[in-house]
């Protein structure tokens, strides 16, 4: 570092997943998940590592909003690097002695991101990044390159630390946890470092108080900013989905379950979805069909192959679908019927269907008293299991979900076509059924209950 230093800076040392956040050098590296994970304090003090340790880096450091920004680094750098770097409140940048520079900027909507464009920094962090649109995220990227600047190798990286929730939610989710990768992306690029509050031993010592107020959060929030659950948000349509309970391992259905299959269909993406339903009025989602750019007939065929022979009882598809159009004077639904495939009209209320996915969702008491849910969905599913829990309140219509962003929708909406359509069957009390049955229904009762537990 030469003669970069006029003084020591005095840090306390990181615990093993701050270590971890430090020392990954992939292209793309998120830090966090929950509340309390020393996120804000990893991610400042790696941008001052970086500019110590590289003449002539150029780092960008966003937060969503100004007050942020300076609360959590603004404030915290001017103390840290006293008589190192000299800090610029015009252009908020601290700029350091070996020509290192880290510029603190905000983004407060998409439109800010554009002041960016054009500029080049060898390292940007996006700190909270689930505040920020995969726009953003997807303009900084272009201005992640070499500056030119520096005096040894190095390449450009991208550091995000992040929460469940917000704007960002479901880009950082693919690309982390998910890890769902399209064109030209890589998992390789891509490094997730997890991280807790109980992995704060700071925290844990000196604010006991600040633990016990995120242990006593409402549950679904609990599981977001205590547990680091991407499942759970704040502005989630469906917290009643649980992926320990509804998400099952695929099992061999009885011979005598009723099958439906269900779609929503566009050129930019068929869904599809294949549904049993037990005598007892348990639903599994058994099957799915996830395929984008296909033609009427070529998602016909698809749905055909998919199927394997087996005997539907009723298909349903979306009341648009039977509009027949002006210059062919046929409708989509004659062509696949042209094709074999026979749909009935589903029930387009899309309220009362958001509703009645959430009362097949909704768990129920079994024999044992153990609650178990309706709709189970079998994990080779993986598209509904990943677009159903991250559709979002639409904000101008809170009893309805939120149409963007479109890449979500189709594997729900598919579903809602099913349960808009079929009623819950009714099912009584186990003592009732005994009264009613021969003694060997109790145990074929709980079998059936016990599919794919």
């Amino acid at each position: 570092m030469g003669n970069v230093n006029t003084r020591l800076i005095t840090l306390t040392r990181p615990y093993p997943k701050q270590e971890q956040f430090f020392t990954a050098d992939s292209r793309y590296i998120a830090y966090g998940g929950a509340r309390g994970g020393g996120k804000s304090w990893a991610a400042r003090v790696k941008a001052v590592l970086l500019a110590l340790e590289y003449d002539g880096i150029q780092i960008l450091l966003l937060r969503r909003d100004l007050h942020s920004l300076r609360e959590n680094h603004i404030y915290p750098l001017l103390s840290l690097l006293k008589d190192i770097a000299k800090y610029k409140a015009a252009t908020r940048e601290f700029v350091f002695k070996n020509q290192s520079r880290i510029v603190l900027g905000y983004c407060a909507s998409d439109k800010d991101v554009l002041q960016y464009q054009g500029q080049s920094y060898d390292v940007i962090f996006m700190e909270e990044a689930t505040q920020f649109s995969e726009f953003a995220f997807s303009a900084l990227t272009e201005s992640n390159r070499s500056s030119g600047m520096l005096k040894k190798p190095f390449s450009p990286r991208m550091y995000f630390t992040c929460n469940p929730g917000g704007i960002g939610h479901g880009w950082v989710k693919r690309l982390f946890v998910d890890k769902r990768y399209k064109n030209s992306e890589r998992a390789a690029d891509y490094t997730f470092i997890p991280s807790r509050v109980y992995d704060n031993p700071y925290l844990l010592e000196n604010s006991p108080d600040y633990v016990r107020s995120l242990e006593n959060l409402p549950p679904n929030r609990r599981k977001a900013m205590l547990d680091g659950n991407w499942d759970v948000f704040e502005g989630q349509y469906f917290s009643e989905f649980d992926r320990s309970i509804h998400v099952v391992e695929p099992f061999d259905l009885p011979g005598d379950i009723s099958r439906y299959i269900a779609i929503d269909y566009g050129l930019d993406m068929l869904a599809c979805l294949w549904i049993g339903v037990d005598r007892y009025g348990h639903a599994f989602v058994y099957r799915e069909l996830y395929q984008s750019g296909l033609i009427l007939s070529e998602a016909a065929q698809k749905i055909q192959e998919y199927n394997c022979g087996e005997q539907i009882r009723a298909a349903y598809a979306p009341p648009d679908l039977f509009f027949r159009r002006q210059e062919t004077g046929q409708s989509a639904i004659d062509i696949f019927a042209a094709h074999g495939l026979s749909f009935s009209k589903s029930n387009n209320n899309r309220i009362q269907g958001w509703y009645s996915i959430k009362e097949w969702l909704k768990p129920v008491p079994d024999t044992d008293g153990n609650l178990r849910p309706r709709l189970r969905i079998f994990k080779n599913c993986i598209n509904l299991i990943r677009t159903l829990p991250a559709l979002r309140f639409d904000e101008k219509n809170p009893n309805d979900t939120a149409n963007a962003p479109h890449e979500l929708t189709h594997a729900p909406d598919a579903l809602r076509a099913f349960t808009a359509s079929v009623s819950i069957p009714y099912t009584p009390d186990i003592d009732t059924l005994t009264k009613t049955a021969k003694p060997v229904f109790e145990e074929e009762y709980t079998a059936f209950l016990n599919y794919g537990t």
